[in-house]
């Protein structure tokens, strides 16, 4: 069984398309959606169409919650100058659409067929908005993932691809598809993005378990061209990146 775990396409269809054709050539058997869909990038409208079309599995990322509450932006821990954003993306959609984020899941488990168990969620089996690094302490992993049987748990939301021993367990980043980080979030600091999409496969075949981290690399220019056809409010953002 092959599962491709996406996250964090941010509206950015140009590379959620060079990941989908990297998908299609390896034979997965199931695609999970781990959040933050939409926002920040020029083009979340195409975002939603595909991710239609793909009948994947859904969990609901902050920026997707924010999305529907822009008044409530602070409460999944979206800066204020990334507000203006968020309206422009919900003034974009259509009430379909928005039913649509709506029903996206906060978790989700998924049987293995040798006995492993996938916890998947966006941040945390607790939130949406926490953050799970190489550098979390062990105590905090503790309180995260207390009560939980899964032996594999997968999340998105830092931005940064991670496969990371915990006791007997398995914590798995799939990195960003739309905006993989240079550096690992810290607030106050500038965001810098790399020139490529990340998404991660699990394969389960025969009596072997494997985790590939896979790197797409996707047409920057295209991207930003979008973007300079826009009226995206973070426009010069975008337009700053891939060059550090």
């Amino acid at each position: 069984m092959r599962i491709a775990f996406i996250s964090d396409i941010h509206g950015n269809f140009t590379a959620f398309q060079a990941v989908l054709a990297d998908i299609n050539s390896q034979s997965v058997d199931q695609i999970v959606c781990l959040g933050d869909a939409v926002t920040l990038g020029p083009q979340p409208i195409e975002v939603l169409n595909v991710l239609r079309e793909l009948k994947c599995l859904y969990i609901k990322g902050n920026h997707d919650a924010a999305v529907l509450n822009p008044e409530n932006a602070a409460q999944y821990e979206i800066t204020n100058h990334l507000v203006g954003d968020l309206n422009w993306c919900k003034d974009q959609l259509s009430v379909d659409d928005l039913e649509f984020i709506n029903s996206f899941k906060p978790m989700l488990e998924i049987n293995l067929p040798k006995g492993d168990q996938i916890l998947a969620f966006h941040g945390s089996p607790l939130s949406c908005t926490d953050i799970i690094q190489a550098t979390t302490p062990n105590e905090l992993l503790d309180v995260y993932f207390e009560g939980q049987n899964a032996n594999i748990f997968i999340g998105g939301h830092s931005h940064i691809q991670m496969m990371r021993r915990y006791n007997s367990k398995l914590i798995l980043n799939s990195g960003s598809v739309g905006n993989a980080f240079k550096f690992a979030f810290s607030r106050g600091n500038p965001v810098y993005l790399l020139p490529w999409a990340e998404y991660m496969i699990i394969d389960q075949s025969g009596d072997s378990l494997g985790i590939d981290s896979r790197r797409v690399y996707f047409d920057t220019e295209a991207l930003l061209q979008k973007v300079k056809e826009s009226d995206l409010p973070c426009a010069n953002w975008w337009l700053s990146q891939y060059s550090k």
